[in-house]
Protein backbone atom coordinates (compact mmCIF):
# COMPACT_ATOMS: atom_id res chain seq x y z
CA UNK A 1 0.00 0.00 0.00
CA UNK A 2 1.10 3.48 -0.77
CA UNK A 3 -0.19 6.85 0.25
CA UNK A 4 -1.16 9.38 -2.39
CA UNK A 5 -2.71 12.83 -2.21
CA UNK A 6 -5.72 13.11 -4.48
CA UNK A 7 -7.83 16.28 -4.53
CA UNK A 8 -5.94 17.44 -1.45
CA UNK A 9 -6.81 14.30 0.55
CA UNK A 10 -4.20 11.74 1.64
CA UNK A 11 -5.52 8.29 0.72
CA UNK A 12 -4.15 4.74 0.73
CA UNK A 13 -3.92 3.27 -2.77
CA UNK A 14 -2.95 -0.11 -4.20
CA UNK A 15 0.04 -0.56 -6.48
CA UNK A 16 -2.33 0.08 -9.40
CA UNK A 17 -3.77 3.26 -7.90
CA UNK A 18 -7.12 1.92 -6.65
CA UNK A 19 -8.34 3.31 -3.31
CA UNK A 20 -7.82 0.82 -0.51
CA UNK A 21 -10.64 2.32 1.57
CA UNK A 22 -13.79 3.15 -0.43
CA UNK A 23 -15.01 5.30 2.50
CA UNK A 24 -12.32 7.86 1.63
CA UNK A 25 -13.92 8.49 -1.80
CA UNK A 26 -15.37 11.87 -2.65
CA UNK A 27 -16.67 13.35 -5.88
CA UNK A 28 -13.59 15.58 -5.94
CA UNK A 29 -11.35 12.50 -5.81
CA UNK A 30 -13.39 10.97 -8.63
CA UNK A 31 -12.96 14.10 -10.74
CA UNK A 32 -9.19 14.11 -10.23
CA UNK A 33 -8.74 10.38 -10.96
CA UNK A 34 -10.92 10.72 -14.07
CA UNK A 35 -8.86 13.70 -15.20
CA UNK A 36 -5.66 11.65 -14.86
CA UNK A 37 -7.23 8.99 -17.11
CA UNK A 38 -8.51 11.61 -19.56
CA UNK A 39 -12.23 11.31 -18.83
CA UNK A 40 -14.49 14.33 -18.24
CA UNK A 41 -17.21 13.19 -15.84
CA UNK A 42 -20.87 13.91 -16.54
CA UNK A 43 -24.03 13.18 -14.56
CA UNK A 44 -24.30 9.83 -16.42
CA UNK A 45 -20.78 8.90 -15.29
CA UNK A 46 -21.75 9.65 -11.70
CA UNK A 47 -24.87 7.48 -12.03
CA UNK A 48 -22.64 4.56 -13.04
CA UNK A 49 -20.14 5.32 -10.27
CA UNK A 50 -22.87 5.42 -7.61
CA UNK A 51 -24.27 2.11 -8.92
CA UNK A 52 -20.81 0.51 -8.71
CA UNK A 53 -20.27 1.81 -5.18
CA UNK A 54 -23.68 0.56 -4.05
CA UNK A 55 -23.14 -2.88 -5.57
CA UNK A 56 -19.63 -3.14 -4.12
CA UNK A 57 -20.94 -2.21 -0.65
CA UNK A 58 -23.55 -4.96 -1.01
CA UNK A 59 -20.79 -7.49 -1.77
CA UNK A 60 -21.84 -8.04 -5.38
CA UNK A 61 -19.15 -9.20 -7.81
CA UNK A 62 -19.07 -6.61 -10.58
CA UNK A 63 -18.98 -7.43 -14.27
CA UNK A 64 -19.53 -5.40 -17.42
CA UNK A 65 -22.67 -7.44 -18.05
CA UNK A 66 -24.05 -6.56 -14.60
CA UNK A 67 -23.51 -2.86 -15.23
CA UNK A 68 -25.08 -3.24 -18.68
CA UNK A 69 -28.19 -4.74 -17.09
CA UNK A 70 -28.40 -1.99 -14.45
CA UNK A 71 -30.77 0.13 -16.51
CA UNK A 72 -28.39 3.08 -16.23
CA UNK A 73 -26.35 2.38 -19.33
CA UNK A 74 -26.01 -0.50 -21.77
CA UNK A 75 -22.68 -2.21 -22.44
CA UNK A 76 -21.97 -0.08 -25.51
CA UNK A 77 -22.72 3.04 -23.48
CA UNK A 78 -20.36 1.89 -20.73
CA UNK A 79 -17.56 1.54 -23.29
CA UNK A 80 -18.39 5.04 -24.55
CA UNK A 81 -18.29 6.56 -21.05
CA UNK A 82 -15.12 4.74 -19.99
CA UNK A 83 -13.12 3.96 -23.16
CA UNK A 84 -10.13 1.64 -23.04
CA UNK A 85 -11.23 -0.28 -19.95
CA UNK A 86 -14.83 0.38 -18.95
CA UNK A 87 -15.03 -1.63 -15.73
CA UNK A 88 -11.38 -1.12 -14.81
CA UNK A 89 -11.57 2.68 -15.13
CA UNK A 90 -15.07 3.07 -13.72
CA UNK A 91 -14.11 1.05 -10.62
CA UNK A 92 -10.95 3.09 -10.14
CA UNK A 93 -12.87 6.37 -10.43
CA UNK A 94 -15.61 5.02 -8.13
CA UNK A 95 -13.02 4.38 -5.43
CA UNK A 96 -13.60 0.64 -5.20
CA UNK A 97 -11.12 -2.23 -5.65
CA UNK A 98 -10.27 -3.47 -9.13
CA UNK A 99 -12.88 -6.09 -10.05
CA UNK A 100 -11.61 -9.67 -10.29
CA UNK A 101 -12.84 -9.86 -13.90
CA UNK A 102 -10.43 -7.07 -14.98
CA UNK A 103 -6.98 -7.90 -16.28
Amino acid sequence: MAQKTIAGIAVEVSSEGYLENPAQWTKEIALEIAGEIGIDLTDKHFEVLEFLRKEHAAGTQLTIRKVGKSGIVDIKGLYTLFPGGPLKYSAKIAGIPKPVSCV
